[in-house]
């Protein structure tokens, strides 16, 4: 590795954000090591800025996610921070954000150095929203893709606001995920730039071609003009236009990153280990055998996926919409019953408590299908509980749960369906999984394959690494 600077990676993620900063090992110029890292969380949902309201809206309010990054950079020492010469970035896939260009951000004086602050742009409408419903979806164009297209992907919710409020579209005119948002913010690009592995989450999006279904869209009254041109990932976006938290100006930035993908990028190490991320939801993610190429004919019913990944790869993906979330909404079921019986609880020691009964349960036969928010290949699916016995306790239940989320994700993809890919090992992260001792033990009981559980592994060091490996070896531009 020819280079020898620092690497500031980013990824907004749903519930936090989360920055670190990468240098190369000292010991091995092929390595890499996190010199500082810091997460904090977003706590960014916000009331729905469109007519319609419920529990199916999901948005997000773009200052909280950049205040959120604010509080990250300024954590790390101002030392680091000057010697950045690259910025890598991913976040949430799928959701989508308006700005109006040259207005969608405002640079206010923050002590030492500028801050970066939201301006003309919406809130984030995320990849958990529901407005579309299956009906809704029915009824949109068939895409020329092989990825179908779900509620909560961005150009679903722009076909929904053009038809329930076109009012809400007008203000603006660009669009991307709140990544891309931030790329187009720090290098200042009259139009925002988009990676396949983003633009494909979006749907409409044919991989093969690397283009939008432009005459599908516009036939259809679709805003085209919204689209953000795209870029190959691991490429450079642009440059930062000032200095931001001592970061140089001129520091090149990276095209946004899907995080899935980055989180990947950050712990496979080989192309026969797969990864098993779970946090806010579940990712089981492998990379496909050289020279794949998907169908190019979506399949609604299918619970994998095939995503891009870098050099014109793809990663197979059964991606669960429920996973650490389902796990919160327990432990936020639990605090409402105390409060109904006139008690009061920290939700840190309700969660401490369910694992540690969990802990003294090693085994249950009661059993717990998790899917309280459906599938994507299931959207209308519920959850349920079967074979309650007398004998049931808090340490049951949170086993069970524990369990029926990894043997939800198996449902979808398969051990047997790994290994014929060639997958001999399975890297395991995610912040759900870090922190739960018993939904470790449930993925290593699950698993016949050899298990791995990586430390720095997320996607804010993925973005980084593709920086520090792919960008800051190549000659300047």
């Amino acid at each position: 590795m020819a280079a020898r600077g620092i690497t500031l990676g980013i990824d907004l993620g749903t519930t936090s954000v989360k920055a670190a900063l990468l240098g190369a090992a000292p010991d091995d110029p092929s390595g890499f090591e996190v010199l500082a890292s810091c997460a904090r969380a977003a706590r960014a949902e916000a009331a729905a800025e469109s007519v319609v309201a419920g529990p199916q809206v999901r948005e997000q309010d773009v200052s909280r996610i950049l205040q959120a990054l604010n509080e990250c950079l300024a954590a790390f020492p101002w030392q680091l921070l000057r010697s950045v010469v690259g910025i890598g970035v991913s976040g949430q896939m799928h959701g989508v954000v308006f700005w109006k260009t040259g207005q969608g951000c405002e640079w206010t004086e923050g002590g030492i150095s500028p801050v970066l602050a939201p301006g003309a742009v919406s809130h984030l409408i995320t990849w958990q929203d529901g407005r579309c419903s299956s009906e809704f979806l029915a009824s949109l164009p068939q895409p020329k893709s092989h990825l179908s297209v779900a509620t909560g992907f961005g150009c679903a919710t722009i076909f929904w606001l053009l038809k329930n409020c076109p009012e809400f579209l007008k203000p603006y005119d660009a669009a991307g995920t709140v990544h891309d948002y931030l790329v187009a913010m720090l290098c200042g690009l009259p139009r925002p730039l988009m990676s396949d592995q983003n633009a494909a989450s979006w749907g409409y999006f044919n991989t093969q071609s690397q283009s939008w279904n432009v005459e599908i869209l516009r036939s259809s009254g679709f805003p085209v003009h919204l689209l953000p041109d795209i870029a190959k990932p691991g490429s450079v976006a642009g440059r930062t236009t000032r200095v931001w938290f001592e970061i140089p100006k001129g520091t090149k930035v990276g095209v946004a990153l899907g995080d899935l993908q980055a989180s990947v990028y950050s712990c496979m190490a080989q192309r026969t280990d797969a990864v098993l991320n779970i946090s806010t939801s579940v990712q089981l993610a492998a990379s496909m055998p050289s020279g794949f190429q998907p169908a190019q004919t979506p399949d609604p019913a299918a619970p994998v996926a095939y995503f891009p990944y870098f050099d014109g790869t793809y990663l197979g993906v059964a991606a669960s919409l429920n996973g650490g979330n389902v796990l919160a909404m327990f432990v936020h079921m639990l605090i409402q019953w105390t409060a109904d019986l006139g008690l009061e609880v920290e939700e840190s020691t309700v969660y401490s408590h369910i694992i540690q009964a969990a802990m003294q349960q090693t085994d249950t036969h009661l059993t717990i299908t998790p899917t309280v928010l459906g599938e994507r290949h299931l959207p209308d699916q519920l959850a349920s509980v079967t074979r309650i016995s007398p004998d049931l306790s808090l340490g049951h239940v949170t086993r069970a749960l524990c369990r029926g989320i990894v043997q939800n994700m198996l449902s979808m993809l398969p051990v047997r369906q790994l290994q014929e890919w060639g997958v001999q090992r399975v890297v395991g992260s995610g912040s759900a999984l870090s922190r739960n001792e018993v939904l470790k033990q449930e993925v290593q009981r699950a698993f016949p394959l050899p298990m791995f559980f990586g430390q720095d592994v997320d996607a804010a060091v993925g973005a980084a690494l593709v920086m520090l490996q792919r960008n800051l070896s190549q000659k300047e531009s």
